[in-house]
């Protein structure tokens, strides 16, 4: 998978927002490069949410473990909720920091480095071995997104 694969992929969900800066942008000059999905239907990168899946094109501070400086390397790192968590890893994120795996493997899921306590997974360089699972994952990541969007747009309502 390119990252141009998986921004289309992801961009074509209804109400997504797919962030991607660029010089030139309103945004920090680490974050070019890279891109950054949020369920937005109005189109407006939200300010009270994280995304649900992004894919990094380097090193960010603390999250070197990856070790994305390396050439034609990406990590895509998807929001996939404890219970995705444990039935594609086999233990809980809490557990997540508990493994001897690399973080910088390609074509495998792993915790991720930084943000597996939470529910992240991420993968690095996605190809034939993950492939679809990184698609499953993307898809789950969106609906958890959506499902929280819309329970949150009920209660605004309720008031």
């Amino acid at each position: 998978m390119t990252i141009d694969e998986i921004i289309r992929f992801v961009s074509g969900l209804d109400g997504v927002l797919a962030l991607t800066p660029a010089p030139g942008d309103d945004w920090p000059e680490l974050s070019w490069g890279d891109a950054f999905f949020y369920y937005s239907p109005d189109g407006v990168v939200p300010t009270n949410v994280q995304p649900f899946a992004t894919v990094v094109t380097k090193n960010y501070p603390g999250d070197e473990a990856s070790r994305l400086d390396r050439a034609d390397t990406f990590r895509v790192n998807i929001h996939a909720g404890k219970d995705e968590f444990i039935r594609r890893l086999g233990r809980t994120p809490r557990e997540a920091a508990e493994t001897d795996v690399d973080p910088g493997v390609a074509d495998t899921v792993l915790a991720h480095p930084v943000y597996g306590t939470a529910g992240w997974l991420a993968v690095v360089n996605p190809a034939s071995r993950t492939r679809a699972i990184t698609r499953e994952l993307l898809g789950t990541a969106y609906h958890r997104a959506r499902a929280r969007y819309e329970r949150r747009a009920d209660s605004s309502r309720d008031w």
